[in-house]
């Protein structure tokens, strides 16, 4: 919901969120070829799973950066009328 009180310069967290998901996928990486190393099974399967999760996130992450911007309203365009508390379409 836009309040109007938003940043000019506001930036998406995006590229944040790929460079964490990338060091986040070499740690899980090489945690999983260590613990798969020295046999521990359980420690290499939840390396694994942080893998998948990060590999994942890594690829929303891109999808979206490609998608580019998207449309914001300008300074000419008011902000939204706070919800009051009243009874809406969907609340019950």
């Amino acid at each position: 919901m836009r309040t109007g009180n938003e940043p000019s310069t506001a930036r998406s967290p995006l590229r944040m969120r790929l460079w964490l998901s990338l060091w986040g996928m070499v740690w899980a990486l090489f945690g999983l070829v260590a613990f798969v190393a020295t046999g521990r099974a359980g420690w290499a399967a939840a390396c694994g799973v942080l893998l998948v999760i990060t590999v994942t996130d890594l690829c929303v992450v891109v999808h979206r950066l490609r998608q580019g911007p998207h449309y914001q309203p300008g300074r000419d365009i008011p902000p939204y009328e706070p919800d009051r508390g009243g009874r809406g379409r969907y609340r019950r």
